[in-house]
């Protein structure tokens, strides 16, 4: 039996090829996919259980056209991962989808299906703005029920997943993360490798490099994207997910604070994004004299990183920092 793989091109030394990146479209769109089969993602059962009453009907029975039981659904949904962009923006990204685009992906769907799942689909070829527009909608109304409650959850786990690859990568080499990726990625011959069940292919990505994204709800296995204008991109199973993942935030800050102490534990859960001295003071409610105390004992224990900018000092979560305040306790 022949085995499809497929290939990204890189070259073995160039650490700058690979990107890490976040996305949030790609998880709802998997979250989409746990409500048709729950039975099939055990580690979704706590989330299930918190949002199954509150799941908007229309918006999700447009998504289920789209997004099937597993296979294939639209690139782009999920293009292009970043690191930096806002969920609540995410749906402003689908209102700017170019038509051509819509209309390459959503064929592919429609020779995919049958029945009325399929003529669902060619309604909205035959009418992409109309399409897109309900889409976008859809996809801000399924969000704002399902996930958005949970992204502190979700973003930490995320972060703290690719804060261990990262140090991986300076500790132990590009290979040696990549093999660790999932059981189904190996670095092979000069490159990222990935086996699938139905798709085989050899990208060359060296100069435009490859996006790593880890995902929460994709539990099952890898997907890619290799067509343009989506730049090359792996999607593969976060580490350290718990059927308890979507538990009360508040017990783990609880937690954190327990270990860290209350000040602390607050500086380092608002350190995602670099912030002065006297910013950290003024949001956490503290003298800038202890502030710095408290800097200095996190910065000694390697959980933040300060550089200056200039006349300024900023403070960020390092790796470490991630992956502490990402495990979950």
């Amino acid at each position: 039996m022949s085995r499809n793989f497929v290939v990204f091109r890189l070259a073995a030394d160039d650490i700058s090829a690979i990107r890490f990146g976040v996305s949030p479209r790609h998880e709802l769109c998997h979250a989409v996919r746990v409500l048709q089969r729950p039975a099939e993602h055990p580690l979704q059962w706590g989330w299930l259980r918190s949002v199954r009453s509150k799941v908007p009907r229309e918006a999700f029975e447009l998504f289920a056209v789209l997004v099937r039981e597993r296979g294939y659904f639209p690139d782009f949904l999920t293009t292009t991962p970043t690191w930096d962009l806002e969920p609540a923006d995410e749906a402003e990204r689908l209102r700017d989808v170019p038509d051509e685009l819509m209309r390459v992906d959503l064929g592919k769907v429609a020779v995919r299906s049958e029945g009325s799942r399929r003529r669902a689909v060619e309604a909205m070829l035959d009418n992409i703005p109309r399409a897109r527009a309900m889409i976008a909608d859809a996809w801000l109304e399924l969000w704002t029920a399902l996930l958005e409650p949970v992204w502190p959850q979700l973003e930490r786990m995320l972060r703290a997943d690719i804060a261990v690859r990262s140090r991986r990568v300076a500790t132990e080499g590009l290979a040696s993360m990549v093999g660790g990726l999932h059981r189904t990625v190996d670095w092979s011959a000069g490159g990222l490798r990935v086996e699938l069940g139905f798709h085989s292919e050899v990208l060359d990505c060296r100069g435009s490099g490859i996006v790593l994204v880890p995902s929460v709800f994709a539990q099952q296995g890898c997907a890619v994207l290799t067509e343009p204008p989506a730049q090359p991109t792996l999607f593969y199973p976060a580490q350290g997910v718990t059927e308890r993942w979507a538990a009360d935030a508040t017990a783990r800050d609880d937690a954190l604070a327990a270990l860290l102490g209350p000040a602390r534990a607050g500086i380092l859960l608002t350190a995602h994004e670099s912030r002065t001295t006297s910013q950290i003071a003024a949001d956490a409610g503290l003298a800038l004299s202890t502030a710095s105390h408290h800097l200095t004992v996190l910065r000694v224990a390697g959980l933040i990183a300060s550089r200056r900018d200039g006349h300024r000092v900023l403070h960020l979560r390092t790796p470490l920092g991630e992956a502490l305040v990402g495990a979950g306790l």
